[in-house]
């Protein structure tokens, strides 16, 4: 019977972590499994949590949003520890890409029964911020500045937060020029946003990559190009089936590694939480995560 070792936000979605998580510990337990919660008081506090978690040879269990998956899932990286999720953020972007249910019996059976599969990770440098591991994707642009306007959102939650913020960053924008470096190779686009996904959603459900899948070692680079902003609501509303990738204004590459740079002070974010200024460099890192789902 596995162990548990449940990392929680006390702050994702308000009090939902903590909501969430009693419905799955007690079938959890009433299976037989033990459980211990650690609350984090931060996100550097999740990680050092779920690296001492996982070192014991216990299953963590990530309570929160992309941001709590991203930082637990990336200290857990490369250590050969198994990830658990248990979604209670705005977006949870990543459990969807995992397929994870939603209904509390049947999470509590993919957390019990089955197998650790093998998923990519991604490694994120630049000049101003630590290295960092995340697992959904980078992005640079307005989808940053929209993120931040989520963020700091007091009255909205989930998809109409990050629907409001990207209303927001869009009005302010001017089109930036990003030249991308996809494994050696120089692209040069200018327009609103570049998105390096491991995860094919993000900014809570969007499907920004339809192509990308977690586990085939690869980033699906999304490139929005220059359009009117009327054509570019059309494209945030597109991003809900993925349809968007069918625009000429839309460019798709593929690759391992890809560096973004700008030629003005363009944002950028990864899994919701990390704030920072390009250049940015975000690498795959294949198979580096066991994760149950």
């Amino acid at each position: 019977m596995r162990q548990f070792t449940a990392v929680v936000n006390p702050t994702a979605g308000g009090s939902a972590g903590a909501a969430a998580l009693l419905g799955v510990a007690r079938l959890l337990r009433a299976a037989g499994a033990e459980l211990e919660t650690a609350y984090s008081s931060s996100l550097a506090h999740a990680r050092r949590l779920a690296r001492d978690a996982g070192e014991d040879g216990r299953v963590v269990l990530a309570v929160g949003g992309d941001g709590m998956a991203g930082a637990v899932g990336g200290a857990l990286s490369g250590t050969g520890a198994v990830l658990g999720l248990v979604p209670a953020g705005r977006g949870n972007d990543f459990a969807r890409a995992l397929g994870l249910p939603a209904d509390p019996a049947a999470l509590a059976r993919v957390l019990l029964e089955s197998a650790p599969r093998a998923v990519d990770t991604v490694e994120v440098t630049s000049a101003v911020h630590d290295r960092t591991v995340v697992l959904g994707s980078v992005y640079a642009g307005v989808d940053a500045l929209a993120n931040l306007h989520a963020n700091n959102a007091r009255l909205l939650r989930g998809a109409a937060s990050y629907y409001a913020g990207g209303l927001r960053a869009v009005a302010s924008w001017r089109p930036a020029r990003f030249r991308l470096t996809v494994d050696g190779t120089e692209h040069t686009h200018g327009g609103y946003s570049v998105v390096a996904a491991n995860s094919g959603y993000y900014g809570s459900g969007r499907l920004v990559a339809p192509g990308a899948r977690v586990d085939d070692g690869l980033l699906d680079v999304v490139v929005i190009g220059e359009a009117p902003k009327r054509l570019f609501f059309t494209l945030m509303n597109e991003l809900a089936t993925g349809r968007h990738v069918q625009r000429p204004q839309v460019t798709v590459l593929r690759g391992k590694e890809i560096r973004i740079e700008a030629d003005r002070d363009v944002p950028y974010g990864a899994d919701g939480e990390v704030d920072a200024a390009l250049p940015v460099t975000a690498r795959v890192l294949p198979g580096a995560l066991r994760v149950l789902g």
